[in-house]
């Protein structure tokens, strides 16, 4: 790795690094706050997440091509810092009187900040990270390992810090920003003709209808539907620390033990994010893909069958191992069957916008289940979801072809 490899890789890892820690600071312990500090119920918790989710999936698309508007620019990435800045105050002096005071209301406003900022601002980061990483020579994979790092360190104090007070760990995220924005100050842009190597053209020349093109892509639909069916991962983990929680003696116990079970489970997500582009290179994005959806089917029935917070616990740390292949599967598929120009909308509509939707409809139902039927059940019920359609994804979903065969996506059509 060379100087100015190097100094790309340390500056974004730790971008990655403090963004999540942000996230993570104000966000990992979410449902407890909505549950022991505002006094909301499941099916009410389940409408919180699906206005945040709502607000993200109407923000992705937008984020994703401006992105690849913008190309190596950092325009989005500086306004997504401010928003940072700003977590603090608003969850103690906005967010936290509005859902007492009106609950519509702020499940409103607490979406268009959460969603915007974090759930649609990770991919935005994330996809940027993604195409210096090609143009600069080093693996994606290794610096959104920090990005793991930053949320396990925020998370390994979160539950001592709950019990403590909740504002605390909110100002903490705040604090975290401003180190974000320091380092995004000494992140020069790349030059636009770098890109030149990778791209069919500059990323200004990017139309509206380039990006609408992929609607008319078999392949793009068949990514969306193996989405589709792993995007259910981010409701489970949802309200998974009540869950856990419950399993104590107490609540303060629980809180502790969930801060430092997400802590392990993310520290060894780090080491899977590091390793993982060895596993995916040597079988394959497709492959890895459909690995990813056994290993999230098997966590999510495990947690259904499981009694006892040991045996939940080891449910629970499958995902370090599953969200890394995921994650650079994802972003290896992407590049290896599509026009990279439109890498940024192809992660954050096909991929996240895909998982917000999901997620919008299935807060409100799974909230509603865990209070009708109980966590174990519905669990079971969501396995049994990612397990039809990682099946499916089997015949659908297509493997690597070799970078000669790439034609810019409005002019080819999709091999099979």
């Amino acid at each position: 790795m060379n100087r100015k490899t190097k100094k790309y890789y340390v500056l974004l890892s730790g971008l990655l690094f403090f963004f999540f820690f942000t996230w993570s600071s104000s966000f990992s312990l979410i449902s407890l706050w909505l549950n022991q500090k505002i006094g909301l119920q499941g099916a009410e918790t389940g409408l919180i997440f699906s206005a945040i989710s709502l607000i993200a999936l109407c923000t992705q698309p937008l984020y994703g091509f401006v992105q690849d508007k913008l190309g190596l620019r950092k325009h989005l990435l500086q306004f997504l810092g401010v928003m940072l800045l700003l977590t603090g105050p608003f969850f103690i002096y906005v967010y936290a009187p509005l859902l007492k005071a009106n609950l519509l209301l702020g499940a409103l406003i607490g979406g268009i900040f959460i969603g915007a900022t974090f759930f649609a601002g990770i991919g935005a980061l994330e996809s940027y990270t993604e195409r210096v990483s090609r143009i600069m020579d080093f693996e994606f994979g290794r610096a959104r390992m920090w990005g793991s790092l930053g949320w396990a360190s925020a998370t390994f104090c979160a539950g001592f810090i709950f019990n403590i007070n909740p504002n605390i760990n909110f100002w903490l995220a705040s604090a975290s920003a401003v180190l974000f924005l320091l380092l995004l100050s000494q992140v020069h842009e790349l030059k636009p003709n770098a890109m030149a190597s990778l791209e069919f053209g500059k990323p200004e020349s990017l139309q509206l209808q380039d990006a609408l093109a992929l609607l008319r892509l078999p392949g793009f639909w068949a990514l969306v539907v193996f989405v589709l069916g792993i995007s259910v991962y981010n409701v489970f983990d949802q309200q998974f620390s009540v869950y856990f929680a419950s399993q104590f003696p107490t609540r303060q116990q629980g809180n502790e033990m969930y801060g430092f079970l997400n802590s392990l489970q993310v520290f060894l997500e780090a080491g899977g994010m590091f390793l993982a582009p060895l596993l995916v290179n040597r079988i394959g994005a497709k492959r890895s893909l459909l690995l990813a959806g056994a290993l999230m089917t098997l966590r999510m029935i495990g947690s259904g069958l499981a009694s006892g917070a040991l045996m939940i616990s080891a449910m629970k740390l499958l995902h370090a191992v599953e969200l890394p292949l995921l994650l650079i599967a994802i972003f290896k598929y992407i590049a290896t069957r599509f026009d990279s120009r439109l890498s940024s909308t192809l992660y954050l509509v096909g991929f996240q916008f895909i998982t917000q939707v999901a997620a919008s409809v299935l807060s409100l139902l799974t909230g509603y289940s865990y209070d009708r039927f109980g966590f174990a059940q519905t669990y079971l019920l969501m396995g049994c979801a990612v397990a039809c359609t990682t099946l499916i994804s089997c015949f659908l979903l297509r493997g690597e072809r070799p970078a000669s065969q790439f034609q810019p996506i409005i002019k080819s059509s999709e091999p099979t």
